[in-house]
């Protein structure tokens, strides 16, 4: 279907110089302090931002005329005319987040201010089929979410695709752990954006989870913290000042990759002894195994789960094979902690979704006892509340970012964007709002 998505991606995101990418600029700044607020005056903005009064009058003009904010009301008077308060037009533009999975695909759908509209998980990921014949998948089913849950084409900004870490590169997958590699330098971002007709950025499924939870505003927004994702692998996300911190190649925050057992298993990356070795999903599963327990379930989601389950339940094996894998990944957040001297530590993704409450009190006694700046203040240990669909949420996120408030980008380098139009995508009628729906349609 034929959209026009004139001057939102192109006005917010470019890298110019001259008048248009200072309005630009001071649009995004504006954008995102609103978001932020939930609500501002103009003044307000002046203030916070420290853009003349001027600038925010124009600025705050062009945003109402895009339909990208909307005057709500008047604040409470405090002496003199009360100041007209700016909020989100939270249904004006959406974002889509793809998290791609070896066993399994998940969408999301995020409104304008973060919050998650619906979200699709699906069976089936890419180990499945051709690369190629993923992409179409996705394309497909990305239409038919869209069209079912009622977004109009034109309100979509792009698509946020993530996948297991590492090394993602600007875009495709460019190392990756053996369930991924039919992918290794398959043009991913080209390739769906030629399928959808919608930019499409690329991330790590950790770093996009911290981007997730911090846009959400689960997290104090100046808090150093890192979101530690479970999921095929482990991995961390790390977020400073609102930032996420990538490395030069967008790798940083393999905390899976950390030795915790000397001389311990081969590793796929190579190594030996790393933290997926003996506290990851896959080795949890083999060490009940090994154990004589029998898990059920085809996929390995499925099998994890229904050792956490026993472990919930009291069964000793259980208990004690987690017991272990916490101990170890207690240690490696140990090391994290103390080499970023983080605030908070959000436990996250499919694993931790399930079994979060078996690690979080082994990862806190370790942080009370070994944390070397515990005496100057302490580390809080969540789980996060979307846990489950975190990396696609966090996909979606990653448009929004770049939209609303461009920061460095899931690569640590310029935005792997790539773009198509028109868009294949095609939406109709209003958006849902409330509590995310988590579709179960054909």
């Amino acid at each position: 279907m034929s959209t026009d998505r004139k001057g939102w991606h192109d006005d917010v995101t470019t890298n110019s110089s001259g008048p248009g990418a200072a309005l630009a600029g001071h649009r995004a700044l504006l954008l995102d302090t609103i978001r932020g607020a939930g609500e501002m005056s103009r003044a307000s903005l002046a203030r916070t931002t420290g853009l003349n009064a001027a600038t925010v009058t124009v600025a705050v003009r062009d945003l109402i005329a895009d339909g990208l904010i909307v005057e709500i009301g008047r604040a409470a008077s405090t002496g003199g005319k009360p100041a007209v308060l700016l909020a989100l037009a939270a249904e004006s533009r959406y974002a889509l987040g793809v998290h791609l999975d070896h066993t399994s695909i998940t969408y999301v759908i995020a409104d304008l201010s973060g919050k998650v509209v619906a979200v699709w998980p699906r069976r089936g990921g890419a180990d499945a089929r051709a690369p190629q014949l993923v992409v179409e998948r996705i394309a497909a089913e990305l239409t038919t979410f869209v069209q079912r849950i009622g977004i109009p084409t034109e309100r979509l900004l792009g698509i946020g695709l993530v996948s297991p870490g590492p090394a993602t590169s600007a875009t495709g997958i460019a190392l990756s752990s053996p369930e991924m590699r039919p992918w290794i330098d398959f043009p991913l971002v080209d390739a769906l954006a030629a399928a959808t007709g919608l930019p499409v950025v690329l991330g790590n499924d950790a770093t996009a989870a911290a981007v997730g939870e911090f846009w959400s505003g689960h997290v104090d927004p100046t808090a150093m913290f890192a979101a530690l994702y479970m999921g095929t692998g482990i991995g961390a996300g790390i977020i400073m000042a609102g930032n996420p911190i990538l490395g030069s190649s967008g790798n940083a925050g393999e905390i899976g990759h950390i030795c915790v057992a000397r001389d311990g298993a081969l590793c796929w990356c190579g190594s030996r002894g790393c933290l997926e070795t003996v506290a990851g999903a896959a080795a949890i599963v083999h060490a009940a195994r090994a154990a004589g327990r029998a898990p059920a379930g085809e996929f390995l989601h499925d099998q994890f789960a229904d050792v956490a389950r026993e472990a919930l339940a009291g069964q000793p094996t259980a208990v004690a094979l987690f017991e272990d894998a916490a101990d170890y990944v207690a240690v490696a957040v140990q090391s994290l902690t103390n080499i970023l001297d983080l605030d908070h530590v959000v436990l996250t993704g499919p694993a931790f979704a399930i079994a979060g409450a078996l690690f979080v009190p082994a990862i806190q006694r370790q942080l009370a006892h070994a944390f070397f700046a515990r005496g100057t203040h302490g580390v809080e240990v969540t789980v996060s509340s979307n846990a489950s669909y975190a990396a696609a949420t966090g996909a979606a996120a990653m448009v929004l970012q770049s939209e609303l408030a461009p920061r460095p980008t899931m690569s640590g380098r310029p935005a792997a964007t790539s773009g198509a139009s028109p868009s294949a995508i095609a939406g109709t009628g209003p958006s849902t709002s409330g509590a995310p729906l988590v579709a179960a349609f054909d």
